[in-house]
């Protein structure tokens, strides 16, 4: 039986995968491709999590694609609105007629002589293997593990009567109304699950480490809605999400030029909201500068409301043991609770997870450089999704996908078939992947590739710079080779 081919495989139906199917079938019609999904239907992310309140902590109007305007009178939405907007683009467009579910690649070996991949899929529930081959591989499968998320073994969980809940693992029956819940945290999905249970339980309880920095918004814009009425929804789209990409950069700058102010400035901000006499420095505090991490939105201010009603209340320490009625932390002070929720991170996971190996030998990305943040020094005709850390996930995957569709017809128009970054600077200095201290990427950074300290080695976290790098920068850069 003839083995299936295609000129560009897309792992993964998410955000970015359905968003490279658009790119690829408008700017490069004659290829045929498929988008190959592991789980049983599209939406990635926005499909797997579950919990109460899932939503972006990115605006739409950022977060959504260049080329379909988000019109939903919410900028900071919730997780189904956001994946009733990936199906509909997919729909609209055709891209679900190219998704097989069900396909979990496991492995791609790239064949020089043949100039091209071949990938083992694991199909369906019973795990049957089949292959399928192309001439280049697209990884949109995202960055952490789909299978489980990052847990902590806090001593003693055996012993807690009542139920431990790991959000990317939400039950669908599970009911929070009554209870006493403390939520192990203090990240984006800790933020988001406290104002939300807050509603119904008995009370909510945010268990820290350490603080992050939080900053509220509105969740609606009302200049995009007056722009809406004066220019039409995508004339609008366009002009908000440029404002919104030149505030982000700025704030950025403004952390990383003068965090003393920065942190000041997002201080007062909880300050006004909690009022002179909560403990800011304990709670609200952090040990690091602004956009070191990841800042923490709350639309509306939500959990500062949550706070002030009585309904959440947070708790900065660390766990020393759970209890049989809850959790004891080293200062000997216990938080009794019902339901614990470990909302302590992802697992930080290369192209989904699959083994890529090429010419036979398995390729070590921790040995490699990324190249222009999408390809990855001498494996060729492989490129990956990776958003910023420091602004809307799909600013960049729209432009990675971009950036392929011009490489693949520059290929055709030269006649050549392989193209395979290559550095070939031995005294080119190096750095860590990302400058970012979050645990999660920080536990995973011995197994990510590195970045040069000069382009096109470099991962910029500039959406700025990145459109002249990869919608106009050159394609034969002296440093892609092809054959």
């Amino acid at each position: 039986m003839a083995r299936e081919h295609f000129d560009v495989l897309i792992v993964g139906a998410g955000l970015s995968g359905i968003g490279a199917g658009y790119h690829l079938q408008t700017r490069c019609p004659g290829k045929s491709y498929a988008i190959l999904e592991a789980r049983g239907c599209s939406g990635g992310t926005w499909d797997l999590f579950r919990y109460p309140g899932i939503r972006s902590d990115s605006d739409m109007f950022t977060l959504g694609y260049s080329f379909k305007p988000w019109t939903d009178p919410k900028a900071i939405a919730d997780g189904p609105s956001i994946l009733s907007y990936v199906r509909q683009t997919a729909a609209e467009h055709g891209i679900d007629r190219h998704i097989r579910f069900g396909h979990r690649v496991i492995s791609a070996g790239w064949s020089s002589p043949d100039a091209m991949w071949t990938v083992e899929v694991e199909q369906g529930a019973g795990g049957q293997r089949m292959t399928l081959s192309c001439r280049f591989l697209l990884m949109c499968s995202g960055y952490y593990n789909y299978a489980r998320g990052y847990t902590v073994d806090f001593p003693g969980a055996a012993d807690f009567r009542g139920q431990i809940v790991h959000p990317q693992h939400w039950p669908a029956d599970l009911d929070h109304a009554g209870k006493r819940v403390v939520v192990i945290g203090s990240g984006a999905t800790a933020v988001t699950l406290v104002p939300e249970m807050a509603r119904t339980a008995a009370h909510v309880t945010m268990l820290q480490r350490s603080p992050s920095y939080v900053i509220a918004r509105p969740s609606h814009d009302r200049l995009a809605e007056k722009l809406r009425g004066w220019f039409g929804p995508r004339l609008a789209y366009q002009l908000i999400r440029w404002r919104n990409v030149l505030l982000n950069l700025a704030v950025f700058k403004l952390c990383r030029a003068a965090p003393a102010s920065a942190k000041a400035l997002l201080l007062a901000g909880v300050r006004a909201a909690l009022g002179a006499d909560y403990d800011l420095g304990t709670h609200f505090t952090p040990r690091y500068n602004p956009w070191e991490q990841r800042l923490c939105l709350v639309p509306d201010g939500d959990l500062f409301r949550a706070i002030a009603r009585g309904g959440a209340s947070v708790v900065t320490g660390a766990i020393e043991t759970f209890t049989e009625r809850g959790v004891r932390l080293d200062d000997g002070a216990e938080l009794a609770a019902d339901l614990v929720v470990t909302a302590t991170g992802l697992d930080v996971q290369m192209l989904g997870g699959a083994q890529i190996i090429v010419d036979g030998t398995p390729v070590d990305f921790a040995r490699t450089l990324t190249y222009k943040s999408l390809m990855f020094s001498d494996v060729p005709n492989l490129a990956s999704v990776f958003g910023y850390t420091n602004a809307s996930w799909t600013l960049k995957s729209d432009l990675i996908a971009e950036y392929v569709c011009r490489l693949l017809t520059y290929m055709d128009r030269k006649g050549y078939t392989i193209c395979t970054p290559h550095n070939s600077d031995a005294s080119l200095p190096t750095a860590p992947w990302v400058d970012f201290s979050s645990g999660y990427l920080q536990r995973a950074l011995p197994r990510l590739p590195r970045q040069g300290l000069r382009r096109p080695w470099t991962l910029d976290q500039n959406y700025l710079r990145d459109i002249l790098t990869l919608r106009f920068g050159r394609i034969d850069d002296g440093v892609m080779r092809f054959s």
